[in-house]
This record gives structure tokens, C-alpha cells and sequence, in this order.
């Protein structure tokens, strides 16, 4: 059954407003789920463990009656460690190696100068207490995303690390377990929904209240970090996964094909794009997809995302293909070029760039080393992949000296008297030294 994939070519006189209509997505617009959110952090707020377990009992089909029984313990996630077959266990052990040497390179260091006059000037930088990791659970369960939440907290120093995954029907999954293991996770909750936020984000007699959410969830677990970003930090509201290609029609057409596959058979809403300059090309890449769509597991839902949001774009040339991947800003973007390096100055917004034929993004997603947490619906216009820096505060240091203090306290007398704020004025002249 053959598929059909919107084709564009840049230039012509509907392609922006054709572009424009399949980037368009919004994640949290829902005003049901928006109010049932609100009673679920309401009831959890006012009712604690309580509102908890029997949240948990109706939506994940449990049969809890205290908070005990939805706890796991150390011994429990070692236990998923060390069961695991040898080659999963191996596969585990060397991502998260390489995760953390990685993030071990974003760590920022306090630091200070000091002036002529003795005064000194500087930042402190220090981890968060305590933070939460959401983990979606049951058949969608994500051992690499415990792995690239819990490491660069770990790595930033981060005193205890909580985490909530749903189990439905009490399914639990041994590699989740084993990569919170491997990460440093101190506390396990299976509680998931917006029910697992609210217990992170305001605490309860038995879940500690966080600093900062991080992880990826379906529309209530975003919509839940939406309403209660303020009392704690999130990393962001994420949409669906993207995958953007810039290829330069050299690259062997199945690859292409199963690159974009590796983000359409993530959901429906996925995207694909590809962009090149050659259409022959790109009509051998439609080929591919038509040809290796039946042999994937997730072909119905693979088949949905590229009928409803995939585009094949021709272009001019790369130069226009990286202007155009500027103005989407995708999560992920392949170069998959003969001199990605050459491509690189021109890239300005991407949330991970996979530069050369052999670097598919899938690898980026496991074991790679950088963070496969990313912004995506063109946030990385103004965002950056999840990294230590989140998990770290920055406080300034100022310290004047007696001499610094008395003549900056002339140029804040002034400032601050142009503003009516005379007890500014009077605090800073306080310590202005006699002539």
C-alpha cells in the first residue's frame, strides 16, 4: 500500500503557508485535561498520600492501600541490575559511561577576581538539594531516558535524585529499574500522571518535594509541569519528537528512509522532514519508504506520522537547506552530508546536530554521550539540550572593600536618587568614606 508524504519546493507560492501549517503544533491546549490537571494537584495538594494511592489504584488498575507498597527500594533496583541478561547489562553500563564522561565536560566551577582596590567579584556555583525525574512507564518504558535525566544530576552534584514511573497493571520494567541503578537514583515511586508531578513539585507525608521536574511524559504529565512550574524548575514542555535531514543526495537512499522512520515510529505526531537539493533524489528516498514501511514492527503508527507530518522539501541548494532548517529549528538534524563541517557555520538553531553519513541520530538517543533531552516545536531557537548546567544555581559573590564601597556608593547615590529610592541612596552614602 503505497504512502503519500507531503512534497514541497521551496519557492513556490504556497510553500510557506504550507511549511508553516505542518510545523504548526502546540502540546498543552486541551482545556479538559487542563481541568482535570488542576483537581489532580488540588486533591494531592490537600489529601497527600492519600490522593496518591488512590489516583494510582484508579489510572494505573493497582490495588495499593499505602504509600509503602509504592515505594522501591535499593535493594530492588540492584536486584533489576544484577538479573539483567549480559549483553543488556553491558549495552546499559557502556551509555552510561559515556553519558557521564560527557556531561563531566559541562560543569561549571565557582569563580572570583578580585580589583585594584581590594574588592572582590565572583559567582558560586552550587548544586540543586533535590530533584525529580518523571519516567513514562508500562510498554512505553525508557531505561535511556532515566540514564540522561539522573547522570548530569548525578554529575552536577546533586544531593538526592527522586523518581516516579507509573507501572499499569503493576507491569514493571527491569531495564527502568536497572538504569536507576546504574544512575545514582536514590528513591523510586511507581506513581506516574499529573499526580506523580504534584507529589514532586509540593511534597506529601511520604514523597520529599523537589527543586527541579525533569523527563518527558504524555499531555497531562506536561500540562501538570506547566501548572507547577513557579513552585519548582522543569526542563521544558516537549512536544513531539522531530527529526530534520539535510542531505545532499549521496547518502544511501534506505538509510535516509529508516532515519526518519527512527522519529515517525516514536507516535503519530511525529515529524520527519527531509531537505535536499536533488528531487531524483528525493523521489529515490519516497522509493525506500515505500519499500522498508511493511518490514517495520510500527508500521500503523509510522505510516500515520509520515502521512500527517512528514515533508520532503527540494531546495536550491545546502545554503538554502540550512537556511530553511534555521527557521524550523528541529530537535534533531542530520547532516548527512560529504563535509558536514563545512555545512556547520551556517546550522544556528538545533537541539543535537549528527553530522556525516554514519552518525544516525538513534545513536545520539542511546549512547552517544550528549543528552537526548532536547527542545523541540522550534524552541531551539532559544533553548539548549538538558545538561548539568540544569541542575546547577549561580549565585553572585560581592565583596567590596572599604575604599571600592565608598566610591561606588557615590555613582549608587546618584542612580539611586534619579530613582526617588532614597533609603538606597542614604545605605550606599552610609559608607562613603570622609574626604
Amino acid at each position: 500500500m503505497s504512502i503519500e508524504i507531503t512534497r514541497l519546493v521551496a519557492g513556490q507560492a504556497d510553500f510557506d503557508a504550507r511549511l508553516d501549517a505542518l510545523l504548526a503544533w502546540e502540546s498543552v491546549s486541551d482545556k479538559q485535561v487542563n481541568q482535570i490537571v488542576d483537581e489532580v494537584i488540588a486533591r494531592v495538594r490537600a489529601e497527600g498520600d492519600a490522593a496518591l494511592v488512590e489516583y494510582t489504584n484508579r489510572f494505573d488498575r493497582m490495588r495499593a492501600s499505602h504509600m509503602t507498597e509504592l515505594e522501591m527500594g535499593q535493594s530492588r533496583l540492584l536486584a533489576a541490575l544484577e538479573n539483567l541478561p549480559a549483553d543488556q547489562r553491558l549495552a546499559l553500563e557502556t551509555a552510561a559511561t559515556r553519558i557521564a564522561a560527557y556531561h563531566e565536560r559541562q560543569k561549571s566551577e565557582s569563580w572570583r577576581y578580585t580589583e585594584a582596590d581590594g574588592t572582590v567579584l565572583g559567582q558560586q556555583v552550587t548544586p540543586m538539594d533535590r530533584v525529580g525525574i518523571y519516567v513514562p512507564g508500562g510498554k512505553a518504558a525508557y531505561p535511556s531516558s532515566v540514564l540522561m535525566n539522573a547522570i548530569p544530576a548525578k554529575v552536577a552534584g546533586v544531593q538526592e535524585i527522586i523518581m516516579v514511573v507509573p507501572t499499569p497493571d503493576g507491569v514493571v520494567n527491569e531495564l527502568v529499574l536497572a538504569a536507576a541503578a546504574l544512575a545514582g537514583v536514590d528513591r523510586v515511586f511507581t506513581l506516574g500522571g499529573a499526580q506523580a508531578v504534584a507529589a514532586l513539585a509540593y511534597g506529601t507525608e511520604t514523597v520529599p518535594r523537589v527543586d527541579k521536574i525533569v523527563g518527558p511524559g504524555n499531555i497531562f504529565v506536561a500540562t501538570a509541569k506547566r501548572a507547577v512550574f513557579g513552585a519548582v524548575g522543569i526542563d521544558m514542555i516537549a512536544g513531539p519528537s522531530e527529526i530534520l535531514i539535510i542531505c545532499d543526495g549521496q547518502t544511501d537512499p534506505d538509510w535516509i528512509a529508516m532515519d526518519l522512520f527512527s522519529q515517525a515510529e516514536h507516535d503519530e505526531d511525529a515529524q520527519s522532514i527531509l531537505i535536499c537539493p536533488d528531487a531524483d533524489y528525493i523521489d529515490q528516498v519516497q522509493a525506500s519508504i515505500e519499500k522498508l514501511l511493511p518490514t517495520m514492527e510500527r508500521e500503523t503508527i509510522i505510516r500515520t506520522s509520515l502521512k500527517n507530518r512528514a515533508i520532503l522539501i527540494e531546495v536550491a541548494d545546502l545554503q538554502a537547506a540550512a537556511a530553511l532548517s534555521n527557521r524550523i529549528a528541529p530537535e534533531h538534524l542530520e547532516l548527512s552530508v560529504a563535509d558536514p563541517e563545512a555545512l556547520l557555520p551556517s546550522i544556528r538553531h538545533a537541539g543535537a546536530i549528527f553530522m556525516g553519513r554514519y552518525t544516525a541520530e538513534s545513536l545520539g538517543d542511546y549512547c552517544a554521550g550528549p543528552n537526548h533531552v532536547l527542545p523541540t516545536s522550534g524552541t531551539a531557537r532559544f533553548s539548549s539540550p538538558l545538561g548539568v548546567y540544569d541542575f546547577q544555581k549561580r549565585s553572585s559573590l560581592i565583596m567590596f572593600s572599604a575604599e571600592g564601597a565608598s566610591e561606588m556608593g557615590k555613582v549608587a547615590s546618584v542612580l539611586a536618587r534619579g530613582e526617588s529610592l532614597t533609603a538606597h541612596a542614604r545605605s550606599a552614602e552610609y559608607r562613603i568614606l570622609p574626604d
